[in-house]
């Protein structure tokens, strides 16, 4: 039987080693922990969703909006691989130095956590990305992050409480239920 890539992303890589150490023993609780700056650690089933309506391949080219911990940057790294790369984005400074401690004793050194540029969504400079991941509620479908996306790229944005999968060629948006998010800003 093959092996799900999202189940062994989650196996090689465990949440509580991308929270603060007072929070490692709730890392199994399936749901939002706070971890800094207002912020959260995601729902692990939350995530896992999110990864499998995103559908990494070996390879991409990924872009994490909202890295927060590392947790998902350090997730994707591990789907895309090696030959693969991950950018993840985080406006808050605290955020970006302990995701970034936290993603380097991941040991994926093909990915990486940066200070999101102020009033800038994604990487436009970089783009295009085979995948986005957005972990913060948007008010409306993000148009800058669409425009990143490669040519066969998807999306996966929380939107005004409903998680929504974009996918070129198109965009087509398709709708996968209702969650909340810290906002996207």
């Amino acid at each position: 039987m093959a092996v799900d890539p999202v189940s062994a992303a989650f196996d090689a890589t465990p949440r509580r080693d991308f929270l603060p150490p007072g929070l490692r023993g709730r890392a199994s609780y399936d749901g939002p922990l706070e971890i800094a700056a207002g912020q959260t650690s995601s729902q692990p089933r939350t995530v896992e969703d999110m990864l499998r309506l995103l559908d990494v391949r070996p390879g991409q080219r990924v872009l994490d909006v909202g890295a927060g911990s590392g947790w998902t940057t350090a997730l994707l790294a591990h789907l895309v691989g090696p030959t693969g790369s991950v950018l993840g984005l985080e406006l808050e400074e605290e955020l970006v130095a302990f995701g970034g401690a936290n993603l380097a004793r991941a040991d994926r050194p093909w990915a990486a956590i940066r200070p999101a540029a102020p009033g800038m969504l994604g990487d436009p400079a970089g783009a295009p990305y085979d995948r986005i991941l957005v972990s913060a509620m948007a008010d409306e479908l993000p148009a800058a992050l669409v425009a990143q996306l490669a040519d066969d790229g998807v999306l996966v944005v929380p939107v005004a409480g409903t998680m929504l999968r974009v996918a070129n060629p198109g965009p087509v948006v398709t709708e996968h239920g209702r969650y909340r998010f810290v906002p996207l800003r």
